[in-house]
């Protein structure tokens, strides 16, 4: 004979009172019988509505709005940026910025501050969230800048991208430099003698510290995944738990 479970039992296990559990029964998510006076229920019907919380965890909230909790992701990102000596900023799957900069160097700022240099920015990011590789790979922007992002992906879906830049790997010659910048302010309507004074601010940070900003940089993303996913868990049990117990 298959195993029943009392009422109580049942409350208990499903976490939901008694009006709940009879209206299970009703709606027949769960079956039992009468013995005596008392209702004694099917012990497999418990467990697969137990299964079935996990599996409304695992697929069906969906992955859109409030999922990255940005509020904490925030502070974590603005200490990773001053650490690596690098700007960041969290960007949703089309480039767009979800977080504050943080870290941002004036010469970016410069840019940024111009209608055109900001479309530009945000085109660099998009084309960062394009990328097929899983590992950062650091590249040249538009304002000749590296960055690199790591994929923040929740259930394999990709949600955000840290990204990480603002900076030079090596030192450019100075006349490259000069007539690039030049261009920048003539194209982005912004005075050539601050573009000037503040890419000398740009950091330089040498090819050896490269694996290590990549490295960061993945384990940061690493931290935001986890925070988001149990939060998409969290949601799950309470939509679960809020339909379990809506009183007709």
């Amino acid at each position: 004979m298959e195993n029943l479970l009392t009422a109580k039992q049942v409350q208990e296990l499903l976490n939901v009172d008694r009006t709940t559990i009879y209206r299970m029964l009703k709606d027949r998510r769960l079956t039992g019988v009468k013995v005596g006076q008392h209702w004694r229920f099917s012990a497999r019907d418990v467990n697969d509505v137990l299964e079935g919380t996990v599996r409304l965890n695992e697929t069906e909230v969906p992955l859109s709005g409030g999922i990255l909790p940005l509020h904490c992701m925030q502070p974590v990102q603005d200490v990773f940026a001053e650490i690596a000596q690098v700007g960041a900023v969290t960007a949703d799957k089309n480039g767009n910025a979800l977080t504050r900069i943080s870290n941002s160097c004036d010469f970016c700022k410069l840019i940024m501050g111009s209608d055109e240099g900001r479309v530009a920015c945000l085109e660099s990011w998009g084309r960062l969230v394009a990328q097929e590789d899983a590992a950062p790979e650091f590249t040249t922007c538009h304002a000749g800048l590296q960055y690199a992002r790591a994929r923040i992906e929740v259930r394999s879906e990709l949600i955000a991208i840290l990204i990480a830049g603002q900076f030079y790997i090596q030192k450019p010659e100075t006349e490259e430099e000069n007539l690039r910048i030049e261009a920048l302010a003539r194209k982005y309507h912004i005075s050539q003698d601050l573009l000037m004074q503040a890419s000398k601010q740009i950091s330089v940070l040498g090819d050896r510290k490269i694996p290590q900003i990549s490295g960061w940089l993945e384990r940061v993303a690493s931290t935001f995944e986890q925070i988001s996913s149990e939060r998409v868990n969290l949601m799950g049990r309470l939509r679960q738990i809020a339909e379990m117990s809506i009183i007709e």
